[in-house]
């Protein structure tokens, strides 16, 4: 797997960078956003796209709901030009059968687990850039054979990454999750020091490779008005604080907090610090889907290359209806593209260096 602290090997001979595209699952509205999505001209301005999928399934998509296709196709055993600037499809001819579009399966979601499996191989061969991913469903890749509990894992696990978190960029407010998908009980178990410190480095330093020099880093606090001295709870005291003056002592980080949830995501919009650590799920997405709601990008924290992804699912009820909006993944397109620029320079500046 390529380190993005090195320029991808043929990403020097490409104008703008390649983003893998991947369909989601088949039967809900991935292909119908993607499709959308790579006939932007915005998107086409700042990448060249590349759609891991299904050509069968994209094509049926396209003419249903009369989307633009046609694209190249290059399969599997294929290599990709550099030659190559329009959309292509990179084709797996993995879904068996019928899609029918709204309808949870195993076949889907082990398609859809295929796209995710060829986008890292491809980062690996230098073939793209980085990765935008479209949604996929979670019990129809268990069905599929896979236990993971979202993409997050699943490429931690496909790139044998051990420190990695999920991120949140909803216009100008970035956030780092402590947890994930676990229930609130079990996030409020995992509010720990050591947690807390990985996560904060982890942040730090990627904030850095996207071109932050000098990140401003704000940590929520997991009780109301952050324990008022430990008259609500005594995590803050116990195990936030500590974490976050080891990382200030040791790492030099400029890490502040914990303060109250109910502010200091409004305080980060505003522009006071460069990305807030949430302790759960739903404290980071009450916040970005108030501000970005459709718009915003999920970004993977610690991984090899650059991955974003939409805000949303599959929405299987209305998959196939040509009413899904695609904002999201144009965002998405767009910063894995910007990163992956960011990373590309800010790994030649180290060589320089």
């Amino acid at each position: 797997m390529n380190n993005l602290s090195q320029p991808l090997p043929d990403s020097s001979r490409r104008a703008l960078p390649r983003i893998g595209i991947t369909m989601g699952d088949p039967a809900g509205i991935g292909p119908e956003v993607v499709l959308k999505a790579v006939a932007e001209e915005e998107v086409l301005e700042v990448c060249q796209p590349v759609i891991i999928g299904d050509a069968q399934v994209l094509a049926h998509n396209a003419r249903t709901l009369d989307l633009q296709c046609g694209y190249e196709i290059v399969r599997r055993d294929e290599h990709i030009s550099n030659q190559i600037t329009a959309p292509l499809i990179f084709h797996l001819d993995n879904v068996q059968g019928h899609v029918e579009p709204g309808i949870e399966s195993g076949a889907a979601g082990k398609a859809a687990a295929g796209y995710i499996e060829a986008a890292v191989e491809l980062c690996g061969a230098g073939e793209i850039d980085a990765i935008a991913t479209a949604p996929i469903n979670k019990r129809a890749l268990f069905l599929g054979g896979y236990s993971f509990p979202g993409h997050t894992e699943f490429l931690a696990h496909l790139t044998g990454t051990d420190d990695f978190a999920m991120g949140f960029v909803a216009a100008n407010l970035r956030i780092v999750l402590i947890s994930t998908h676990v229930p609130l009980s079990e996030a409020i178990r995992l509010v720990r020091r050591e947690r807390f410190e990985k996560t904060i480095r982890l942040a730090y330093h990627e904030l850095q490779r996207w071109g932050i020099e000098r990140p401003r880093i704000a940590v929520a606090a997991l009780n109301p008005h952050g324990a008022e001295g430990g008259l609500f709870g005594i995590e803050e005291a116990s195990e936030i604080m500590p974490a976050i003056e080891a990382c200030r002592a040791i790492d030099g980080i400029n890490v502040q907090g914990p303060f109250s949830a109910d502010t200091v995501f409004l305080r980060a919009s505003r522009g006071e610090f460069d990305a807030v650590v949430a302790c759960y799920h739903d404290q980071a997405m009450i916040p970005v889907k108030c501000l970005s709601f459709g718009e915003a990008v999920n970004i993977t924290l610690g991984l090899p290359f650059i991955r974003t992804s939409v805000d949303h699912g599959t929405a299987f009820d209305i998959a196939g209806k040509g009413i899904a909006e695609h904002s999201s993944m144009v965002a998405a397109i767009k910063l894995a593209a910007e990163l992956s620029m960011r990373a590309g320079e800010s790994g030649r500046a180290m060589e320089a260096a």
